[in-house]
């Protein structure tokens, strides 16, 4: 009899009632612990952006599963601590460093992987870079583009190309991509950066898994909903809000390594993503009128405000300040 695969250990308090309304919108995570001892004893998984948050959630549970995880992230001193702490939990842990926006390291991580362990069973890209920041703000740093299509789109195509031949020639794998519920919504001022990475990934890997499948090898989307990770712990008025916890949405990971299902998503996002074309006029009036009321974060500001592009920021985008 397999014993129950216990959740990570809680870093932030967050309201109950949230958490509640999360698990009622879904999507819900697996509970039948036997079923991801069946499905990931002994495989190799490996996960992007393990360091933290949903990532390390994951990898831990997969380990405490039986699965050969392998922990890919820029964060070498924080992989190789949880690589440590999974091994004297009696588990199988292989830490490398990945850093998605470099062409090399991507290369080097997919190289040294299939050398190390053979091969690869799942491939669950959590990584990615958001940003929330008017457009004006980001005029002279381009390295916005580079931080986010390289984390979002071409840092995981680039992953995805270098372990898919393998996978397809064995005949077997599951690859899942963590994406978000937002690009089932409307679009929405501020968010082009993230949104628009997000959205060109989510086409190319459905395109991809069409092909894929063929061979064997399934794809599962997760477009997940808020998540209450490091991320979004400074602002209060966000953990008010339904949300998953990264040991919740390491549940609807393990769910989707088992079930296979081709997404997985909030009861609301089907919804949106049929109204969204439908009202796709009044939507961009509508939310293009609310922006002109609306500032950027602290954060934000605190990031560009040195640059020349804070001088020469047009007045009529200044709002208050929220974050």
């Amino acid at each position: 009899m397999q014993t129950p695969i216990p959740d990570g250990p809680s870093r932030m308090v967050h309201h109950p009632i949230a958490r509640g309304v999360a698990w009622l919108i879904g999507p819900r995570g697996l509970r039948d612990d036997a079923r991801l001892y069946r499905e990931v004893g002994g495989k190799v998984v490996v996960i992007t952006g393990a360091s933290y948050g949903v990532g390390e959630a994951t990898a831990r549970l997969f380990a405490r599963a039986g699965a050969q995880v392998v922990l890919g992230a820029r964060s070498q001193d924080r992989l190789h601590e949880i690589e440590r702490e999974i091994k004297a939990e009696g588990g199988h842990a292989f830490s490398y460093p990945l850093d998605l926006n470099s062409e090399e390291s991507v290369s080097e991580f997919a190289a040294s992987v299939l050398f190390d362990l053979g091969g690869v069973d799942y491939l669950i890209h959590n990584a990615g870079k958001s940003m929330r920041r008017s457009i004006h703000l980001s005029y002279n740093r381009p390295k916005d583009i580079a931080a986010t299509s390289g984390a979002n789109y071409i840092g995981p195509m680039r992953l995805t190309l270098a372990l898919l031949p393998a996978m397809r020639e064995r005949g077997r794998g599951h690859i899942v991509n963590v994406s978000t519920v937002g690009v089932m919504f409307p679009v929405v001022p501020k968010w082009g950066f993230y949104l628009s990475s997000k959205a060109a990934f989510d086409w190319w890997m459905r395109a991809v898994g069409m092909e894929a499948r063929t061979d064997g090898v399934t794809l599962t989307t997760f477009y997940a909903g808020l998540m209450h990770t490091r991320m979004s712990a400074p602002s209060r008025w966000m953990r008010l809000l339904p949300g998953q916890t990264p040991d919740d949405a390491a549940r609807v990971l393990a769910r989707a390594v088992v079930g296979k299902p081709r997404t997985l998503t909030p009861v609301y996002g089907h919804l949106s993503a049929v109204l969204v074309p439908l009202l796709r006029l009044p939507n961009e009036i509508l939310l293009g009128f609310l922006y002109r009321f609306l500032g950027d974060t602290r954060t934000s500001l605190a990031r560009v405000q040195t640059g020349p592009e804070f001088a020469a920021e047009p007045k009529s985008e200044v709002g208050s300040h929220v974050g």
